[in-house]
């Protein structure tokens, strides 16, 4: 089947390099906490975007195995109730009530009672974000991606794709609360990409640009 393709011969993994997984441990200590278990130093060495990712997800929005499978994917019906299990002995009683309308952020306001009291909140939606356009926001996980430290009008790009910059160099003005804002490099390297141009308007963590060590 191979033919004159590469193949490895044994064990596949006796060819990997060792993995130090108290270095690991020590590392997602580090980026997620004390709370880290060997399920999840595992978890990382095997499969560390997937991990990333769930790390992320789950900080953004808690303990979400709380909540069934259904409920997880789906979201509950309008006027329908469910119980959430936190801990022992403590239960939240839940009941949807509203959807609001569409905001410019691609939001929505979902109104729903908790342990009987009237509570809302706004959620992306996802669906209808597809259809409208958003300045992608700097990740801060990822090294290099410079982020809008608050809303405001890009008035000068001061660098270009490819330029060097050093730790602390200026890189872009916005005009943010009828203030000058200078934005200045975090790190040193060679700018990856741009994201925006003068007159740009941003809101705030929106990714100004992208630099490379």
């Amino acid at each position: 089947v191979l033919k004159s393709l590469p193949r490895i011969e044994g064990r596949p993994g006796a060819s990997l390099p060792p993995m130090d997984f108290k270095n690991l441990e020590d590392g997602l200590q580090a980026a997620h906490g004390d709370d880290i278990t060997p399920e999840d130093v595992m978890s990382a060495a095997m499969y560390p975007k997937v991990f990333q990712e769930f790390k992320e997800f789950t900080a953004n929005f808690g303990p979400v195995d709380c909540l069934s499978t259904r409920l997880f994917l789906d979201g509950p019906k309008i006027a329908e109730e469910f119980e959430v299990e936190l801990e022992r002995g403590k239960t939240l009683h839940i009941k949807a009530l509203a959807l609001g309308d569409l905001n410019k952020a691609g939001q929505r306001e979902v109104f729903f009672e908790l342990n009987g009291q009237l509570r809302s909140v706004l959620v992306k939606d996802t669906v209808a974000m597809k259809e409208m356009k958003f300045h992608p926001k700097a990740q801060k996980s990822i090294k290099g991606q410079v982020g809008a430290p608050m809303p405001g009008k890009v008035l000068e790009v001061k660098v270009k794709v490819g330029s060097k910059v050093e730790k602390g160099q200026p890189l872009c003005v916005l005009s943010a609360m009828k203030m000058e804002t200078v934005v200045n490099s975090p790190m040193s390297g060679t700018i990856k990409a741009v994201h925006v141009e003068p007159d740009t308007s941003l809101e705030g963590d929106d990714l100004i640009l992208e630099i490379e060590e």
